[in-house]
């Protein structure tokens, strides 16, 4: 890897404890949630003649957290994890006999989490000062009256959570005063007391402390993901609410930098004790605020350190850049990405708050956003919002298209003569899609295939969101996303301030240069009839790669600033959000569309055939915005011309823009500062996103070939980062074929 030259803020290293934990938490996976299963499924068991399901769901993970075991590892400062130890004889056969009953019970569909709590709340009042507010809600209440039963049953099982997850922190403190007491390392047994002063302090009372802050927020993350179940629960602008405990504390002498940094950096690591792997937990650095003014601080610097000490999937940390952004501080972010860390990505906090604004919400909710998981965007601590439901293939609407087409050639098909022997010819090489009748009526019933599916995916998902008011609810996440308790509705029941759904869309520069070869061979030149081009894609171009290499070779491609081919691109998306816009879901919300893929280009491109542009079948679509791998020739500025070719700001469910270097590229401050400038200018351009990977192709090679030496490789994929050596084959690949691009 080459050697990278810094500019601004020195680099720090992690401490040997940061180097212990992460190095564990690489090589351990990460244990099952067998406890949560038993004492959910048993609690579960004993509550099923209670009438109120949102009761039943907060005794549920109350019941959990109190009997959950107290585990610490010999680094731990932030603790709370999933124990590893195993069951025994007895309470395997109770997890098995708790399991059965819960396979019988109502399932809910739908999506949970992806969404950041209100922290302030947590660390203002603690839980218990939450309980306060909550009995005096309940107080007011009179229980004879009709509508007062469900507001009842949600605030008491909001109370149980609540009285849960002060005792799993209890129980904390009792294993760390127990650990103290046998530690012969007069070092660590001190660690060990403070830890259970941490403990018996939050999260059931209001933080003081840098410490206490980290620690609370660590509870209530770990709670809601793995026993309330809210999943990809993440600390969103950790930057923000974080601040006054760090300041307080370097100002009254109670830490120092160093320390607050090693803090910092086990809080990132613990992440990636209890997320699996093949996901992200959103954090998003920097940004505005409601009066317009950059609010990046010490604590922005700060995190981005600690992901270059820690290095890890976990949490998948994004940077707001905007015109006043530091241009040191973005230095310093691409400095950390030429070394292959594949963190933080970027985002356009220009274009995202207006578009947030757009949809209606006052600035000061606008401003401050998380990427949910990927890129997925949502208000910090008010929101219920779906991400990614679902993802929509755009190239197998083409596919079924060209199917019906070869079996109506014996008519002339509903888009006008094609093919050589139709003896018509229609000008391909035009600007304006309008010049080419037959195209023209292609594209039309392209979009009324797409506006179908569109329709029919709101009714599923709104089908699911009844399904998960009647058979889910959480009462732990309720407690910290507003407006939930003011409205006395669980997360699940229409709670939350804002509960649109977002989609995604995925395969736009495989349609878009397959739409290409349709318009020049068939529409065009008539060298292709509709059977031809069928059989070559049905028989995944065997015997024909002649024709397949021209397909490659000959037409346009997406992602060069060609106008021509961008157009077709830019009319997809304008259809999509189109239909996306007709549409109302569940809470009287809208319905929003996005652009990237997660895994599922490559989960897609297995259940798809051969495609015109010559990607053979099984292959991995294109994900989000990207032009298709290996086929950007003309450079990162051409890429990024084609990206912006249509407006990103209607996607509010997420674009992301890859890129990928080779590590000499980005090696020196001169390098990079033309890498900003590209990124300033794809903003400008209103880039919604972009996120780069730093790793050549001979390490990518020697990493499939010895994956046990390259186990810490991260990748970005398609919004999200990962390990190389775990990702799919098929994603291996996909990841290879990208086009390297030279600044």
């Amino acid at each position: 890897m080459a050697t990278v030259e810094t500019a601004g803020e020195p680099r720090t290293k992690p401490t040997e404890r940061v180097v212990r934990l992460r190095e564990a938490a690489l090589r351990t996976p990460i244990p099952p949630a067998q406890e949560v299963g038993l004492h959910g499924g048993e609690s579960w068991m004993a509550t099923r003649g209670e009438t109120w399901w949102v009761l039943r769901r907060g005794m549920r993970v109350g019941h959990v957290l109190s009997n959950l075991t107290a585990e610490i590892g010999p680094d731990d400062l932030i603790v709370g994890r999933i124990a590893a130890r195993g069951l025994s004889e007895e309470e395997a056969q109770r997890l098995k006999a708790a399991g059965e009953f819960m396979a019988a019970q109502p399932v809910a569909g739908g999506q949970a989490g992806h969404m950041a709590p209100d922290f302030e709340r947590l660390l203002t009042l603690g839980c218990r000062g939450v309980q306060e507010g909550i009995e005096g809600r309940r107080a007011a209440l009179d229980p004879s009256d009709p509508e007062a039963g469900p507001k009842l049953a949600f605030y008491r099982a909001a109370h149980e959570a609540l009285e849960g997850l002060c005792d799993f922190a209890e129980h904390y403190a009792e294993e760390a005063e127990r650990l103290a007491k046998e530690c012969e390392d007069a070092e660590r047994a001190e660690e060990l007391r403070g830890i259970a002063e941490v403990c018996r302090r939050v999260p059931a009372h209001p933080a003081r402390t840098f410490r206490e802050a980290l620690q609370a927020a660590h509870f209530l993350l770990f709670a809601i993901n793995v026993v309330d179940g809210s999943g990809l629960t993440s600390p969103g602008s950790i930057d923000r609410w974080l601040l006054p405990y760090l300041r307080g504390d370097l100002s009254e002498g109670r830490i120092t930098q160093e320390q607050a940094q090693e803090l910092l950096d086990c809080f990132f690591i613990t992440f990636n004790q209890y997320i699996g792997s093949g996901l992200a937990i959103g954090m998003l650095l920097g940004g505005r605020d409601a009066e317009g003014e950059d609010i990046a601080n010490e604590l922005t610097w700060m995190c981005l350190h600690a992901i270059d000490h820690v290095r890890m999937a976990y949490p998948s940390a994004g940077l707001r850049v905007h015109t006043g952004t530091d241009p040191e501080l973005l230095d310093f972010a691409l400095e950390i990405l030429a070394e292959g860390v594949s963190q933080p990505a970027l985002f356009n906090d220009e274009v995202i708050t207006a578009s947030l604004e757009r949809m209606g919400l006052p600035r000061a909710d606008a401003c401050e956003y998380m990427n949910s998981t990927c890129v997925e965007i949502t208000p910090c601590g008010k929101s219920n919002v779906w991400v990614a439901s679902p993802y929509y293939n755009l190239p197998q609407i083409l596919l079924d298209i060209i199917a019906e087409a070869a079996g109506n050639s014996g008519t002339r098909s509903q888009f006008g003569s094609a093919g050589r022997n139709s003896g018509t010819r229609s000008q391909f090489d035009t600007t304006e899609l309008g010049h080419v009748p037959e195209f023209r009526a292609l594209l039309v019933e392209y979009d009324r295939r797409l506006g179908e599916q569109i329709a029919a995916a709101v009714a599923e998902q709104n089908r699911l969101r009844h399904s998960c008011q009647a058979h889910r609810n959480f009462p732990l996440a309720s407690c910290f996303v507003h407006d939930c308790l003011e409205r006395c509705l669980d997360i699940d029941c229409g709670g939350a301030r804002y509960n649109w759904i977002e989609c995604s869309f995925v395969g736009l520069a495989t349609v878009t240069d397959s739409l290409e070869v349709v318009r020049r061979f068939v529409f065009g030149t008539g060298e292709l009839t509709w059977e031809q081009l069928h059989g070559m894609v049905r028989r995944n171009f065997e015997g024909d790669e002649a024709w397949r290499q021209r397909l490659i070779r000959e037409p346009a491609k997406y992602g060069n600033d060609d106008p021509a081919v961008d157009a077709i691109a830019e009319h997809i998306i304008e259809a999509a959000v189109t239909h996306c816009r007709r549409h109302r879901v569940v809470f009287d919300s809208t319905y929003e569309p996005g652009l990237f893929a997660w895994i599922m280009h490559a989960q897609l491109g297995q259940e798809t055939g051969a495609t015109p542009d010559g990607r053979l079948a099984g292959v991995a679509l294109s994900p989000g915005p990207d032009p298709a791998p290996g086929r950007a020739t003309s450079g990162p500025t051409a890429a990024a011309l084609s990206v912006t070719s249509f407006d990103h700001g209607p996607l509010i469910g997420g674009v992301a823009f890859n890129m990928r270097f080779s590590p000499k590229t980005l090696a020196s401050p001169g390098q990079r500062s033309k890498l900003a400038a590209l990124i300033r200018t794809y903003f400008a351009r209103g880039g919604f996103q972009t996120q780069i990977t730093t790793v050549d192709l001979e390490t990518l090679h020697a990493a499939r070939e010895r994956p046990e030496d390259y186990a810490d490789l991260l990748v970005r994929v398609a919004g999200y980062s990962d390990y190389f050596v775990r990702l799919s084959p098929i994603m291996q690949d996909e990841v290879i074929a990208r086009t390297e691009l030279r600044l």
